[in-house]
């Protein structure tokens, strides 16, 4: 994919995220799949999609913690 084809992606998540369509694991696990795939290809990830990716990382990391 190109770099402009997964910053679409991410573009639905997000909107996914903010009609309450998905749930935020769900969305989660698919940005860290296309992040992830994106540094397989050596795409660049912009410094806000890192520092949310790592907002969700703490807000699922934490012990009973539901996501909510």
């Amino acid at each position: 994919m190109s770099f402009d084809e997964y910053k679409a992606e991410i573009s639905l998540l997000m909107n996914e995220m903010e009609g309450e369509q998905g749930d935020l694991h769900e969305v989660m696990m698919r940005l860290k799949t296309i992040l992830d795939t994106m540094r397989a290809e050596g795409l660049p990830i912009p410094d806000d999609l890192k520092r949310f990716e790592q907002d969700l990382d703490a807000r699922f990391s934490v012990p009973g913690g539901s996501g909510d």
